[in-house]
């Protein structure tokens, strides 16, 4: 197995780490979405999150990896069953990855051609959907997925199931995921539908300030030459945030948030004019993560602020007689209503 550049060693890319870490917390907030130049680290920081990330309990033999707290009412192998009756093993939480290249059979899974030739039974092969239940699933320039991979993704970021009707297949399985995209802007923008799947989007830059650089290099260098010798140098740090991710995940169904908070993030979203609601539930939800990951008991206007710009950038609509940039914008609007 290939040995991953350590989380906690990336340099000067705070805002994609933070929001990966957000994500690692509360699933629900909708996944993350980072542009940026090239060879800036965001498949760096996402590989990086995958070897961070706490282990899971799942069901033996169930194909879908289901929870044997909690099994997926649509799986065939555990519905009906007790967590008595369901034996458990603990596994790394899935990061599958999504080629461009990907035939829509292996995104959604296929008949079994093997067993049909060799048994001749009609089995279904579960696809790339299956691996990445309860898990990630990563698309490297998501800006350059093929529209019938798009509209397929949507379907199943929608319903959290994904459903195979084919060469005389039925089948519905679970598939809640959260996606994580990568793209450079310059290669061409995301589809709004897509883009809008996201809940929370970063801006990955080159650093500009010279100390950066040079600590990026040194880092990257170390890490070249001798892997396991920096891997075990980080592993501390890496095992304290793997703890803290653990421990907000236990914290943040009981972190409050007050009438007030409500009030700014409302007013923050209408002031921007974002289409729908799902900006407002974003905010709250990434603050809510953020201020459990912090050991905080309530969400403040400090939360807001930290994450109003990744949850709400790329939801503004576009403004003819503004030609600053929706961070600008964003940033502008924070300043704004929190002097006031």
């Amino acid at each position: 197995m290939a040995l991953v550049f350590p989380f906690s060693a990336i340099v000067g890319q705070d805002e994609i780490k933070l929001a990966l870490l957000i994500a690692a917390v509360d699933s629900s907030v909708g996944g993350v979405l980072a542009f940026g130049d090239r060879g800036t680290g965001k498949s760096t920081a996402v590989r990086a999150l995958a070897q961070l990330l706490p282990k899971m309990k799942v069901v033996v033999g169930c194909p879908y990896a289901c929870d044997p707290a909690k099994p997926a009412a649509s799986c065939e192998h555990c519905r009906g069953k007790s967590e008595a009756e369901l034996k458990s093993r603990q596994v790394p939480v899935p990061v599958v990855d999504l080629p461009l290249g990907a035939t829509e059979d292996r995104v959604v899974g296929a008949l079994d051609l093997e067993r049909a030739l060799t048994q001749g039974v009609k089995a279904f092969e579960p696809g790339l959907l299956a691996r990445a239940h309860r898990g990630f699933l990563y698309i490297d320039e998501a800006n350059l997925l093929e529209d019938h991979l798009v509209d397929l993704l949507l379907d199943v970021a929608a319903s959290g199931e994904n459903v195979v009707e084919r060469e005389g297949l039925s089948i519905r399985h679970p598939a809640k995921f959260v996606l994580v995209g990568t793209g450079n802007p310059e290669e061409g923008e995301l589809r709004p539908q897509l883009l809008d799947r996201f809940g929370l989007s970063v801006e990955v830059r080159t650093p500009e300030d010279l100390p950066t650089r040079i600590e990026v290099v040194r880092r990257r260098d170390a890490f070249e030459r001798d892997p396991e010798a920096f891997i075990a140098k980080w592993k501390k740090e890496d095992d304290k945030l793997r703890r803290k991710i653990l421990a907000a995940r236990e914290r943040v169904s009981s972190v409050k948030v007050p009438d007030a908070t409500l009030e700014s993030a409302a007013k923050l979203c209408m002031g921007l004019g974002t289409d729908g609601l799902r900006g407002e539930l974003t905010l709250i939800r990434a603050a809510r993560a953020l201020a459990a990951f912090e050991g905080d008991a309530s969400v403040g206007d400090k939360h807001l602020k930290r994450v109003a710009p990744s949850a709400l950038r790329h939801r503004l609509r576009r403004n003819p007689l503004d030609e600053a940039g929706s961070t600008v914008r964003v940033e502008r609007a924070l300043a704004e209503h929190f002097a006031a």
